[in-house]
């Protein structure tokens, strides 16, 4: 009976590791041919057909798009919309999450309601756009980062974590003559480091991979982020990409590959950053006390 067992614990296990194998090389390839296309010459794009390994190693790609105003100025559109828009984010998400978790606020529950209804119902895109361009901020940056500005679902996750340290450790400080701003910044926020850097990575991946929005309010495409620039590039090969550098560029595969691997990089430097921080902030309000 124990070897029946045993050879089905090996079967389990083989099957398993296959997937995963398998599961692992369905990611690493695609990332692999990317990255191996984006040095390649593009003589072999059109000689060799599909290949991993270029006949040689060259930068042209790279230059080909660092030469290009249209992408440099996404670029830089991209970064503004990263580092701006997950400074706010974060920033009011900690500040509303840390005052309702505060049991003595009044409103408390009508303010909580409020947020969970917003996470059930949303307001739809018409009546947003409508919002946003009586505001007058149709090609502004500032039609990115208002809406989106706090998310519900991490306000309630972020609350709960807050909610969770202990009530000894305020009242202490408050008695040692701590203000509310004082002990915030020196006591709450050294210990939410796990959930910051957790929410920071959620927020700044979707800062980062802004798509949609942009379409909707960007009518100047001078501001578009690398994720609209990417797809004229992929998609459409529109010539608006060439005006905004005065030249209708054609693009490459390998030009395009390059475009790939640049917008993907940074996120791929930035996670194992966060990676201790993150593993822990996925535990965040999953225990309390």
């Amino acid at each position: 009976m124990s070897e029946r067992f045993s050879k089905g614990d090996r079967l389990f296990k083989f099957i398993v590791y296959a997937f995963l194998i398998a599961f692992t090389a369905s990611i690493v390839f695609p990332l692999i041919y990317v990255i191996m296309t984006s040095f390649a010459p593009a003589r072999d794009y059109y000689t060799r057909g599909f290949f991993l390994i270029p006949s040689s190693f060259t930068l042209e790609a790279y230059q080909y798009l660092f030469n290009n105003p249209g992408f440099i100025q996404a670029l830089k559109s991209s970064i503004l919309i990263t580092v701006v828009g997950t400074f706010i984010n974060i920033t009011l998400t900690s500040l509303m999450a840390y005052g309702l978790s505060e049991p003595g606020i009044k409103g408390r529950s009508v303010i909580n309601f409020m947020i969970l209804f917003t996470m059930l119902f949303s307001g739809g895109l018409i009546p947003s756009y409508l919002v946003v361009d009586g505001l007058n901020l149709v090609d502004t940056y500032w039609a990115l980062w208002l809406p989106a500005a706090i998310a519900p679902f991490n306000v309630i996750v972020m609350r709960s974590f807050f909610g969770s340290l202990p009530y000894e450790l305020k009242e202490s400080a408050r008695m040692d003559g701590c203000g509310e701003w004082k002990m915030f910044a020196t006591i709450i926020l050294p210990l939410a480091k796990p959930a910051i850097a957790t929410f920071t990575l959620f927020y700044m991946v979707g800062n980062w991979n802004t798509y949609f929005s942009a379409i909707i309010y960007f009518n100047d495409d001078s501001k578009w982020p690398l994720q609209v620039f990417l797809r004229q590039m992929l998609i459409l090969n529109d010539d608006k990409i060439g005006q905004l550098a005065e030249t209708v560029f054609t693009y490459t595969p390998a030009a395009r590959m390059a475009a790939i691997l640049i917008t993907a990089l940074p996120l791929l430097v930035i996670y194992p950053f966060l990676q201790k921080h993150f593993s822990k902030g996925m535990l965040i309000g999953s225990v309390k006390g």
